[in-house]
């Protein structure tokens, strides 16, 4: 164990400046067995510092490291286990409990012995020892003795000193003089007391001969005390004499403190008040613009607008701690006070005065603008109103309760305004589409309530007869032959050569333009207001806030105007919200009027619902790429969907009179009345539709239509008792084709083949079935001849059968000669010119067809002779030529 302290204290301890005085060889309890050394160690530099030190061997090799160390202040209690019995373990407590195991108990209690002692010397704080045995304590140490608690070891290195090289020296000379002082140490002493007590002698008797110089060196000092106390005195005098000129510079600087301490306060008041003076202070010219300042011109608006801007900044100057708490920054506030509530109510007392001013010079004008179709123009009273924005931005900021006032003024007086001069432009469009008279027009434009309005409306449209042919001929739908039809147009011709469908093209192309003005009236004049709103009340219209119709209908009607009545604004979540919300509450009637409008245009002519949704849905898509959420995308969004329905309404009338058509039992069917409406719709959306924006929602009804057309032109087809089912079908699905064809409907292809083939078919089947009549007993014999043929009987055996013999075939062809056959033929050609009807111009084709089908049951007819009478010599008594010549002749001859 001592190598190991020299070691540990060689290669450890010394080069920290450190002593170990005490080591112990420990493990920790109930761990794996990995041993370690706590080692006690004091620093050699003052301040001593005391630690308790574990070292550790290195892994890597057979040295030590300092692992972790303690200070020994840090130490709370040390716990032996045991007092009585031996035990190696004990604990440390220091931020935590350190349980160990001793290698033995006696380097344990050596261990804590030397803790105990180190505690005792420099620690001013004790430590609690416990389960340690009294007689590792010690309580004291005898102070005669040059000891130390902390153990020999320390008080041996304490009080030796080693000798230096010049007593090394004299020690050697000293023992060379004596030869004997090794061998005999008590001679060598002897020798050296007597030199001493030599040396002690010499001394005396030096220190004797030097009294004379002792006497002349105590007179000097006596001297030298005399000076000293006179020195003194001069000092004391001088203290005195110093202490009052120190009293004095104590009262200059004291005295110097507080002028500076003055001049400094003076200049800190300076600046407030300098402050004060420069932000709270309002021009005399400013307070007279806001007292007297004229509202009416330009120049006053201007000097009331700085004034305004000017008391604004006084009112709003951020004062510092203190400064509200004087009288005169009190007084300032509520003399501004009182120049604000004052110029703010003549503002408003003013702006309510111009407002009404504009009612009046509006109303002025009406009469002029309502005999044209177009809306006054508001521009010179927002010009002059805008004047004012700055001022009302002012309002807006300082008098909020004023602000609400003059917008509730604002929007009661201009709604009555707008509500006047939109009904009667509205007016104007309902005459110029009914086309009334002039007489009609100046009595539409005097005032009256909604009620006669809407009554008046009524009895305009019921005395005009101005409907179109599409929807009173839609609503009496009948199948009637094509002469007859043909009358019934010209009985509606009611200007010079002009037709009814040009009639109708005519209206149609009016309206469209009335109602396209309409439109364009509108848009500007809710556009420039709500421009007008935005800057003259200072309400940002640019926001992200999405708007959802839900609101606008919301906010319409009753609700708004409850809240308004009450003085107050509705709660608005942004002033996008509320620049929407003046706008219905200006317009409030822009909407009914529109749908007024519409239901007009719709009773006028159904048709007209096709140039109202493009006009409409063109206008939306303009305002929504403006402003989504404004209240023109909002509102025109709203009639767009009133017009969507009356559009899809159209299509299910239409489809609903398909449905209930009715067909005449005297008269040859024809080309079907919802078949030459369909052409007619689908020309006139083509028109419309080119290059619009709800292409789609057309696409969708031409669906519709064309599937109620093939459903009710069957339906037709198979009641039809005097015209053929495949001559209904033939020339109804033929004409269709013929439409789709001509228009090129992209989304129709599907139905274009279908008709196509519809026609088709049911020609082929007209044709078969008109041919087995001019040969009828010859197509009954072959028919049997093929039947024997299918039943199993081959074909050269037929001729056998009793009832298909040679003799039967020629009786049955000698009754079909040349000439019958002509005949036969010519009753055929007339019978097919009766089915069918000359609107669709399909005979020669169908006669064509004929002619071609009955070359090729004569070929068949020939075949069959040839496999089932081989040899007979019987033949038809007409040839093929003849049959073209028969059939050229008699489409000549007709």
């Amino acid at each position: 164990m001592t190598a190991i302290k020299h070691a540990l204290q060689r290669d450890i301890f010394t080069p920290n400046d450190e002593r170990l005085l005490s080591i112990v060889n420990v493990c920790k309890a109930g761990k794996k067995k990995k041993n370690c050394f706590l080692c006690a160690t004091v620093t050699t530099e003052r301040p001593v510092q005391v630690n308790v030190v574990k070292v550790k061997k290195s892994d890597k090799g057979d040295f030590y490291k300092r692992q972790i160390a303690w200070a020994l202040r840090d130490l709370a209690v040390v716990d032996a286990k045991d007092a009585i019995k031996e035990n190696p373990e004990f604990d440390l407590h220091f931020e935590k409990i350190y349980k160990w195991v001793a290698s033995s108990t006696a380097e344990k209690n050596a261990f804590i012995s030397c803790i105990w002692k180190l505690n005792q010397r420099y620690l001013r704080k004790k430590i609690d020892f416990v389960n340690v045995s009294s007689q590792l304590l010690e309580e004291s140490v005898p102070s005669g003795e040059n000891q130390s608690v902390t153990g020999g070891d320390e008080e041996t290195v304490d009080e030796y000193q080693e000798l230096n090289a010049r007593e090394e020296q004299d020690i050697e000379i000293m023992m060379e003089g004596c030869e004997y002082a090794i061998s005999n140490a008590e001679a060598f002493a002897e020798k050296l007391s007597r030199e001493l007590q030599v040396l002690d002698g010499a001394n005396i008797q030096s220190i004797m001969a030097s009294e004379k110089q002792v006497n002349i060196l105590m007179k000097l000092l006596d001297e030298a005390l005399k000076e000293v106390d006179q020195i003194e005195l001069k000092l004391s005098s001088y203290e005195e004499m110093l202490q009052s000129v120190k009293e004095q510079m104590d009262q200059i600087s004291e005295s110097n403190h507080l002028i500076h301490l003055s001049n400094t306060n003076n200049v800190k008041l300076l600046s407030e008040i300098e402050f004060l003076v420069n932000h709270m202070d309002l021009a005399k010219g400013h307070i007279k613009a806001l007292q007297e300042g004229d509202l009416a011109s330009s120049r006053g608006i201007e000097a009331c607008t700085n004034a305004a801007d000017a008391l604004l900044q006084c009112m709003n100057v951020a004062l510092r701690p203190g400064h509200d708490m004087l009288y005169a920054v009190k007084q300032q506030q509520q003399r501004f006070g009182d120049l604000r509530e004052q110029f703010a109510r003549r503002l408003a007392s003013h702006l309510n005065n111009v407002f009404v001013q504009q009612g009046h010079d509006q109303s002025s004008t009406l009469a002029q603008h309502s005999i044209e179709l177009t809306l006054p123009n508001h521009h010179p009273f927002h010009r002059d109103l805008l004047r004012y924005a700055k001022l009302m931005e002012w309002l807006k900021s300082t008098d909020y309760g004023k602000y609400e006032g003059l917008t509730k003024n604002y929007m009661d007086y201009l709604s009555r305004l707008y509500e006047r001069e939109i009904k009667d432009f509205f007016e104007v469009a309902k005459i110029k589409m009914t086309g009334t008279t002039k007489e009609s027009k100046k009595f539409a434009t005097l005032p009256r309530k909604e009620s006669a309005v809407k009554q008046e409306t009524e009895s305009l449209h019921g005395s005009s007869g101005k409907l179109t042919g599409s929807t009173s001929s839609l609503n009496k739908l009948s199948v009637q032959s094509s002469g007859s039809r043909r009358s019934q147009s010209s009985s509606l011709l009611d200007m010079g050569n002009m037709s009814a469908s040009d009639l109708d093209v005519a209206d149609r192309t009016k309206f469209d333009k009335i109602f396209e003005q309409v439109l364009s009236e509108l848009e500007p004049l809710c556009l420039a207001e709500q421009d007008f709103i935005s800057k003259f009340f200072k309400l940002q219209q640019h926001q992200n806030i999405p708007g959802t119709m839900t609101e606008t209908e919301e906010l319409d009607g009753g609700m708004l105007s409850r809240q308004y009545s009450s003085g107050v604004l509705p709660s608005i979540s942004s002033e996008k919200d509320m620049i929407r919300q003046m706008m219905i509450k200006i317009f409030r009637c822009i909407e009914p009027e529109l749908n007024n409008l519409i239901a007009l245009g719709d009773k006028i002519d159904s048709f007209n619902s096709l140039y109202m949704l493009v006009k409409m849905s063109h206008h939306v898509w303009t305002a929504q790429n403006v402003d989504p959420a404004s209240f023109l995308s909002t509102t025109l969004g709203n009639v767009l969907v009133t017009v969507k329905r009356n559009f899809d309404k159209c299509i299910s009338n239409q489809i609903r009179q398909m449905e209930e058509v009715k067909i005449s039992k005297k008269s040859k069917v024809g080309i079907l009345p919802f078949v030459a409406e369909f052409e007619e719709f689908a020309g006139l959306a083509e028109s419309i539709f080119k290059n619009a924006e709800r292409r789609g929602d057309l696409d969708k009804a031409y669906i519709k239509l064309i599937r109620g057309v093939f459903v009710n032109v069957e339906k037709v087809a198979n009641e039809s008792q005097k015209t053929p089912r495949d001559v209904v079908m033939m020339e109804n699905f033929h004409h269709i084709f013929a439409t789709l064809s001509r228009l090129k409907i992209s989304c129709l292809e599907a139905e274009k083949k279908e008709a196509k083939q519809k026609y088709t078919d049911h020609l082929q089947s007209y044709v078969i079935y008109s041919l087995g009549q001019p040969l009828e007993k010859l197509n009954h014999f072959f028919e049997g001849v093929e039947a024997r043929v299918a039943q199993g009987i081959r074909e050269e055996e037929v001729s056998y059968q009793l009832a298909f013999n040679k003799q039967e075939l020629r009786k049955v062809i000698k009754e079909y000669p040349g000439k019958e056959v002509k005949k036969g033929l010519d009753n055929l050609y007339k019978k097919v010119d009766k089915h069918l009807c000359e609107e669709e111009n399909l005979l020669q084709v169908v006669w064509h067809s004929m002619q071609d089908e009955f070359i090729r049951q004569y070929k068949h007819f020939e075949g069959l002779i040839a496999r089932c009478y081989p040899g007979s010599g019987v033949t038809m008594e007409f040839t093929i030529q003849d049959i073209l010549d028969y059939c050229s002749s008699i489409a000549q001859s007709h």
